[in-house]
């Protein structure tokens, strides 16, 4: 309830000032883990070792040099990079200098890059050595292109310069005693990153310092990250800003192990070589590791915390990391919320279920994060909230800090998103009793068959159960009867054939839900592990 303000004693020569306030920003977690733990471990990369302070140090000369390269205030500085340590230093050196960081999609065609460069007005274009030749070809569709500075990486050697300047020339001729800019409004804009754009052109989702700032926060309240972390960086720093996690391990003086690949015999190496106890990863880099030969999964020996988000993770693959010892917790978010900013927090009397009880709990997306102000599901048509029943389905509406300034250059989309003051996130779910949330679907993936709305996650579900699926996804199919059936489209570990998959769903879910067509082989998917389901409903047009 809002109640109108009006001006007591505690508004009387109370305002703000210099000694009472300033601006959120999470600049300030380097600069304060760099003073207080100098010669701490921050970054791990092949032989490379570098301390907080080195890494401030370093962060401090790229923003004098940014400046020296006529980067101003606002100005969008792009980086195409895998996790590697000049990537991470991006997320401070850039908005230092009061830049803003546009993290791009190293998946991405040279068409969507150069879509992006332009939409951005990028005016400098950091380039890893293992993109040089996507990046080169989407500098060629621009009219007017940035200044490019090339990333020289020892792990990844001869490639060819597309630009006039290096990273490390640029670090070296940097002054690395530079004052950061100061943030005076922690509403201005940190960074810039664009969403999938699977339907058109991505759309650039702009962040502000006060929401990298609490988001950074939220991630240590939420995963209870204590002592000095050691983060293995599975999750791409380009997706979300890798969920805030830069800022946040600055904040905690943790280690980055920085990784070019995420394979599955790296991850595990990681593990046991770093000790690593905190990752991210999307329900497939999970799957993957619960799919790995035993010899590689072999002997680690200490706890691991996992968090994962992304499609939502079937409760087989939950279940699987934790019969190996990995402590699994689930988070949901978009681009447009920071990556995390709801999360499924473990209540004590879910310890006396059994596991299979305990990964399905698990496998619900939860509850708001500890930084952001509101969350609920709605009736997409009233507006009315939905019953706790764990039945009715609703959209996620969100609302608090943790949710962007709005799409770049797009007011009319940016109006519709806030429309009634939430942020329409444009997934289907349920609310249980207990208050915690579970998706049902994507709006535009429900399927509905003869009138009946079937959800596509709760037939991935049952999919994931079958000893021999080691991926699936589940699209609508058109059908001149029943207007849509369930298509499923599966990844098989071994041989098996349609029937047996039809007669497995016939045993485990109500007979009108089952798919009617399977489809074998690879799923389609974005860097961030996410099946592409519009292409999948592309090919059932020709099945």
């Amino acid at each position: 309830m809002q109640r109108n303000h009006k001006e007591s004693i505690y508004d009387l020569h109370l305002g703000q000032n210099q000694a009472n306030y300033s601006a959120l920003t999470p600049l300030s977690f380097l600069e304060r883990t760099a003073a207080i733990y100098p010669e701490r471990t921050a970054i791990v990369y092949g032989d490379i070792r570098r301390t907080w302070k080195q890494t401030y140090e370093r962060c401090r000369a790229m923003a004098s040099s940014l400046i020296a390269q006529a980067i101003e205030p606002g100005d969008t500085v792009s980086i195409l990079a895998a996790n590697i340590p000049e990537h991470f230093e991006a997320h401070f050196s850039v908005p230092m200098c009061g830049a803003v960081l546009n993290s791009i999609n190293t998946r991405l065609d040279a068409e969507t890059i150069a879509f992006i460069l332009q939409h951005a007005e990028t005016k400098l274009f950091i380039v890893d050595p293992e993109f040089v030749e996507v990046a080169s070809r989407a500098l060629q569709m621009i009219d007017k292109p940035p200044r490019v500075v090339n990333i020289e990486d020892p792990l990844f050697s001869n490639a060819p310069l597309i630009g006039d300047m290096t990273y490390d020339q640029l670090i070296a001729n940097g002054d690395s005693n530079f004052e950061a800019c100061a943030v005076e409004n922690e509403w201005g804009a940190i960074s810039l990153n664009y969403t999938s754009g699977t339907t058109g052109n991505p759309k650039g989702v702009v962040y502000h310092h006060r929401g990298a700032y609490l988001n950074a926060v939220s991630n240590v309240v939420s995963w209870s990250m204590s002592g000095q972390p050691v983060y293995l960086w599975t999750l791409p720093m380009f997706h979300c800003n890798g969920w805030c996690f830069p800022w946040t391990m600055a904040l905690t003086g943790g280690i980055n192990v920085c990784l070019r690949q995420v394979r599955v015999d790296a991850i595990f190496d990681a593990i046991r070589n770093e000790k690593v106890d905190h990752f991210c990863g999307a329900p497939i880099v999970l799957n993957m590791m619960n799919s790995a030969d035993e010899a590689i999964k072999s002997g680690v020996d200490h706890e691991v915390k996992v968090m994962t988000a992304g499609a939502p993770p079937p409760a087989s693959v939950i279940q699987g990391m934790e019969a190996m010892g990995f402590d699994v917790t689930h988070v949901y978010g978009l681009t447009e919320t920071y990556g995390p900013c709801v999360v499924c927090e473990w209540q004590d009397e879910w310890g006396d279920s059994n596991a299979d009880a305990q990964a399905k709990l698990k496998a619900r997306q939860g509850v708001k994060a500890p930084m952001l102000e509101d969350l609920k599901v709605v009736d997409p048509v009233s507006l009315e909230e939905v019953p706790s029943d764990g039945v009715t389905i609703g959209e996620i509406f969100i609302r608090g800090n943790l949710v962007m300034k709005g799409y770049l250059k797009n007011p009319s989309t940016t109006d519709d998103a806030f429309e009634g003051g939430w942020f329409h996130s444009g997934d289907l779910a349920v609310r249980h009793p207990d208050g915690y949330v579970e998706i049902k679907d994507r709006s535009k993936d429900v399927i509905i068959s003869g009138g009946e709305n079937i959800s596509s996650i709760e037939i991935e579900d049952v999919l994931y159960r079958h000893p021999l699926v080691s991926e699936a996804a589940v699209v609508a199919k058109s059908d001149p009867k029943w207007g849509e059936t369930p298509c499923a489209f599966i990844n098989a570990r071994d041989v098996i054939s349609a029937e047996e998959i039809i007669e497995f769903c016939r045993a485990n879910m109500a007979h009108f839900k089952v798919p009617k067509t399977i489809v074998f082989g690879e799923l389609p998917k974005t860097s961030t592990g996410k099946v592409q389901k519009y292409l999948l409903r592309e090919k059932t047009r020709h099945l």
